[in-house]
């Protein structure tokens, strides 16, 4: 790739996504003029204003790199959900261009344990000391390090390119003469750009009807409502010591709910032997904590590296799903995809099984021969081989060694309680058996299943963003309930957070609401309302409500004024998708042409020069808001790893010409 010509382009959003644009469009343009080159030399025309330039106006109210989530002045209590060896802005590929300058977050980790930077705070330094590979890291201190990347990134700029930060929001873009926009900026100002990144990252969005009715009751009857937010914009001093407040939700936002009003107050967790232990300092409020399940995800298995060593895809490999697009099949979820995973999982669990508890199984040896040939995909129709499994199982395994896969993410299903009381105590068994297994890391059965889960999660990512699933498996089966099923499987906290809850609970700090909660308001008493129908005791009532979720990730309902302009101008448009009874459904994302991602306008036609990147993908990519993985010293590199660092290498090559 040669440059010949100057080039303006805007990045809208400077989070870890604008970031990589950034990178990359700085790593091609300087793969594509090398030094010493004549590129490097004034034009024939004798003028240096001649020889091609690229100026990048980078546009966000937050500072660049950390963006809106990351920022490095948040509490160091809202950890991450992956350990330090993980995360990455810089790609690893040894087919992309090389990068001008940074690294991942591990290397750059460590880097700063040897020779800090002088900018770095004493929290940052004090973290730093302690935090090792497989540490999770604080959200602040990822942040920091997106920062220092973004300043090596401009410390180390090719010839030929300058940069401009608007530190403010794009209020609209609008096609302009030339197949060019002119980006507006909030505040006032325009930009007349070659071509727009969208990477707008988290988004605010309207509440759904239920939620507007309880904030406007709220308001009605001096009641507080939290809606959903980035935790770190939650101003948590206004929820009151020593009164009941009601959390809806108890997935990742939930612990760091649990942080903010428990060790954010003073409380301290210390070692009490066999168990956590916790130590109130009386500014706490009681948390009574509701979701669906009744029960938090499950807490990350101990291990060396991001996914087991121990399980190896033998069904649902990235060659096995090569082979439906070299076919010309567009999979469906629930026939053809989940089959391979869900055979995946069962031969991870009972491997481990044989190998961790043997007494458990009658003739070992045999038992695996008899289920390798039972889960092997050959002849047997969908309805065989789970008959041929089952008879093997009902043949080896003792009844309460048996896996019950859906199950798992719902452990209190089939039970129902005569009280609280007696709710709480089954949700602190659950906790400490969660964070029993998680120690035991590769020699736990329930952990490996799960684990292979997480391995296929990777395959899946690519063969729904490449070669697409069926619009009716999209909406029934991936979304309607794999996503989160797996999500409160695979996608959980670390197993210190299942042992910090189950202390809270002991320590009456925290109670539960139980499965399929109904929330609503009694007036009468001024107070919101929650009750499960497997609880058979009064209903919970606290005069706060927080809601532990994110921002819905939706185009259609996000509060952005960029966005709601370019879908008013019919610039961009929602994906629509058909159900198996052939009803349209508005999807989440962007309706977004093959990658590079460039938006479908209302009227279908594609503008070559517009890109997306990111969460408003969701409706295409399965799994946006999940870091780039730097690739791991042992283990398989599945090609989601780094996909978003090549969707913006796709985009800064496709801006480049």
């Amino acid at each position: 790739m040669v440059t010949t010509q100057s080039i303006r382009t805007a990045l809208i959003g400077a989070g870890p996504r604008g970031a990589s644009v950034l990178e990359r469009l700085l790593a091609n343009w300087a793969a594509a003029r090398p030094s010493g080159s004549d590129l490097d030399s004034p034009s024939d025309s004798g003028s240096a204003d001649a020889a091609p330039r690229l100026h990048i106006d980078v546009i966000d109210p937050y500072p660049a790199g950390p963006g809106h989530v990351w920022q490095p002045g948040q509490s160091r209590l809202y950890l991450m959900n992956t350990q330090s060896f993980y995360p990455t802005l810089i790609p690893e590929d040894p087919d992309l261009a090389a990068p001008v300058a940074g690294t991942t977050f591990d290397r750059w980790r460590d880097r700063q344990q040897q020779d800090p930077l002088p900018s770095l705070t004493d929290d940052e330094l004090a973290e730093l000391a302690v935090l090792g590979s497989r540490d999770f890291p604080s959200r602040a201190l990822y942040g920091r390090y997106l920062r220092s990347t973004f300043e090596e990134l401009l410390a180390a700029l090719p010839d030929g390119v300058t940069i401009t930060v608007h530190e403010t929001s794009a209020a609209a873009v609008r096609p302009a003469p030339g197949g060019r926009f002119d980006v507006v900026l909030d505040g006032g100002g325009t930009l007349a750009v070659d071509s727009v990144v969208l990477a707008l990252g988290h988004l605010a969005s309207r509440l759904s009807p239920e939620q507007r009715q309880l904030q406007a009751a709220a308001v009605q009857l001096g009641l507080r409502y939290l809606p959903p937010a980035v935790p770190a914009d939650v101003d948590w001093s206004v929820i009151p010591a020593q009164e009941p407040v009601l959390v809806r939700g108890m997935g990742l936002n939930f612990f760091d709910v649990m942080g903010q009003l428990t060790e954010g107050r003073g409380g301290k967790f210390v070692d009490g032997g066999d168990t956590l232990e916790y130590l109130p300092s009386g500014q706490e409020p009681l948390i009574i904590a509701a979701s669906r399940r009744g029960t938090p995800y499950r807490s990350k298995a101990t291990l060396d590296g991001y996914y087991p060593a121990s399980v190896t895809l033998r069904y649902c490999t990235e060659g096995a799903l090569k082979r439906f697009a070299a076919a010309g099949i567009v999979p469906a979820f629930d026939h053809d995809l989940w089959p391979l995973l869900h055979r995946d999982a069962l031969w991870a669990y009972y491997s481990t099984l044989v190998r961790s508890q043997p007494d458990v199984v009658r003739d070992p040896a045999t038992f695996l021969a008899e289920l390798d040939e039972a889960l092997h995909p050959h002849a047997h129709s969908t309805g065989r081989w789970e008959e041929a499994f089952n008879a093997v199982i009902a043949g080896h395994v003792r009844p309460a060694s048996r896996l019950d896969l859906r199950s798992l993410a719902a452990p209190l299903a089939g039970r129902s309680f005569g009280s609280r009381a007696e709710l709480d105590a089954a949700v602190v068994d659950y906790l400490l058996d969660d964070a029993r297994r998680s120690a035991l890391g590769e020699d736990d059965p329930v952990k490996m299943a799960i684990g292979a889960l997480h391995h296929g999660r990777a395959v899946l990512k690519s063969v729904v963003a490449d070669g697409g699933i069926t619009d009716e498996s999209w909406v029934a089966g991936l979304r309607g309930w794999f996503e989160s099923f797996v999500e409160g499987l695979a996608s959980g906290p670390p197993a210190l957070r299942a042992e910090q809850l189950a202390a809270l609970a002991r320590a009456g700090v925290v109670s539960f609401v139980g499965p399929d909660p109904k929330f609503g308001l009694d007036r009468s008493k001024g107070v919101f309302t929650a009750a499960s129908p497997w609880v058979h005791d009064g209903a919970a009532e606290a005069r706060t409500m927080v809601e532990a979720l994110a921002p819905a990730n939706r185009v259609s309902v996000n509060e952005s004024p960029l966005l709601e302009q370019l879908l008013a101008d019919g610039l961009v448009r929602p994906r629509t998708m058909m159900t198996v009874e052939g009803t349209p459904v508005q999807a989440s994302g962007l309706d977004v042409s093959p990658h590079p991602y460039r938006p479908v306008a209302a009227n279908g036609e594609v503008a070559e020069r517009l890109f997306v990147l990111g969460l408003q993908l969701s409706a295409s990519q399965w799994g946006t808001a999940i870091a780039a993985e730097a690739v791991q010293q042992a283990g398989p590199v599945y090609a989601s790893g780094q996909r978003t660092l090549r969707d913006a290498d796709e985009i800064a090559r496709a801006i480049l010409g």
